[in-house]
């Protein structure tokens, strides 16, 4: 029996979390048993490679803004795995977590019993203890980031009033597939029928396998760049703005607190998902509304400041087309300067790519170290990274970050910038060490 919340978290992350066939049979039956707690939800779905969490993030605060209670269920966590479930972006309680624990293990340990080794996976269980909290403690709306993929995640078995589909790159290629068409064939598989879907800036390939699908459907499909529109409208304040066009909504100066363009993109995306739910009940929009909950936005460990002087910032960009869109944003607003990356990634990702990607921004000097990766996951050895780009002048190694940052801060000067960036699991132990500092 469990009792205490050590034991809900040893509960939940002693499982296995992949299994060799994909299916959402064992999901479905899963949820049957507890009695379909996510029949009782109405819920935004959201899926593709990068940009999920900032894109539900968006999508919360616009939402709160107009005075809706909104839960959220994301991946991976920061600080603490209560994060993944939360309230007004308030996690789940200790307490509260435990309560839904005791409630789930029963029906998995019939599930083992019954099912042998193809029991509930560790994502399975999270999915599961988040339809039930909600269904218990009741919420306005319920955004919901898919863990991996799409077709096969265990979120999938939900119909929600809307999905999305953020971008699509190459990422997690061992499990979804190595070319764009087929990692795209992953993420439409959200798509359902007659429920609209709202994608971000996809490449025309990825965006015909969207447009397939979501015909095939009957599915209304709006595209960023072909269906509504942004344009950067750039100023000297940390954040971003830009307009924003959608059929008859167009608005100027809209203003986000996260950098770079792809967080506008995911803005216009999250703002173009909450009109076309409001279109779809016939709810009035308030543009007052909109430019508050896009302005309050936070989300912790993209490029999120832990140190003002000199500027640190953190940013938990973990696979290649996450570093593209890193080596953008620092030349567009940090090319006046000179900027020193400590870099750790885990070995699974292309990171070879990724160190190469870094170095081609002239004023980026690149330190790359190692972490505890999570489970049996290890994180890419200095020596590999280095090797990765072959003997480079601003490129250098360092045994572990803290190391790293010593390293830098005796050598860069009070304008320059600090970046520690790749994988969420390293972004997560950097940014736990800066709170605790600051709160002490």
């Amino acid at each position: 029996m469990i009792t205490t919340y050590a034991e809900a978290l040893q509960f939940i992350h002693g499982r296995d979390r992949f299994k060799k066939k994909p299916t959402l049979d064992r999901m479905r039956e899963f949820m049957r048993r507890l009695g379909n707690p996510q029949e009782k939800l109405t819920m935004i779905h959201v899926a593709g490679t990068n940009g999920k969490g900032s894109t539900v993030a968006f999508l919360r605060d616009l939402f709160m803004a107009e005075g809706q209670t909104v839960g959220t269920f994301t991946s991976p966590f920061i600080t603490r795995f209560n994060e993944r479930i939360s309230t007004d972006g308030t996690p789940i309680s200790d307490d509260d977590l435990v309560a839904m624990t005791q409630q789930v293990q029963p029906v998995v340990a019939q599930l083992d019993q019954e099912l042998a080794e193809n029991g509930p996976t560790e994502f399975e269980i999270d999915t599961a203890l988040m339809f039930c909290y909600f269904a218990q403690h009741p919420v306005d709306m319920v955004i919901v980031e898919v863990g991996l993929g799409g077709l096969y995640d265990s979120t999938n078995i939900i119909t929600p009033a809307v999905s999305v589909i953020t971008t699509i790159g190459l990422d997690h290629m061992k499990i979804l597939g190595d070319t764009i068409p087929e990692i795209a064939a992953q993420k439409a598989g959200i798509i359902k029928p007659q429920v609209p879907v709202i994608c971000g800036r996809l490449t025309p390939e990825a965006l015909a396998v969207m447009d397939q699908t979501a015909a095939a459907k009957s599915a209304m499909i709006v595209a960023l760049g072909r269906d509504f529109q942004v344009n950067n409208q750039p100023h000297d304040q940390w954040g971003e703005r830009f307009g924003f066009a959608f059929k008859t909504n167009r608005w100027q100066h809209l203003q986000i607190d996260l950098l770079g363009q792809y967080q506008i993109d995911n803005a216009a995306t999250a703002l173009t998902a909450f009109l076309v739910y409001h279109q779809q009940r016939q709810l009035p929009v308030s543009v007052t509304t909109i430019r508050q909950g896009l302005s309050h936005t936070a989300w912790p460990g993209r490029f999120e400041r832990v140190n003002e002087q000199p500027l640190m910032v953190i940013d938990g960009a973990h696979n290649e087309p996450a570093m593209v869109e890193m080596a953008q944003l620092l030349r567009q607003h940090f090319g006046d300067r000179e900027v020193y990356v400590i870099l750790a990634i885990l070995a699974d990702k292309q990171y070879q790519q990724m160190v190469k990607t870094l170095l081609q921004v002239p004023n980026v000097h690149v330190v790359v170290t190692q972490f505890q990766g999570p489970g049996k996951r290890q994180a890419a050895s200095p020596d590999a990274l280095e090797q990765a780009a072959t003997t480079h002048e601003r490129l250098s190694s360092a045994p572990d970050w803290p190391s790293a940052l010593k390293q830098i801060l005796a050598t860069m000067s009070a304008e320059d910038v600090v970046l520690l960036t790749g994988s969420l699991y390293f972004i997560s132990e950097v940014r736990h060490y800066f709170k605790e500092t600051d709160a002490s």
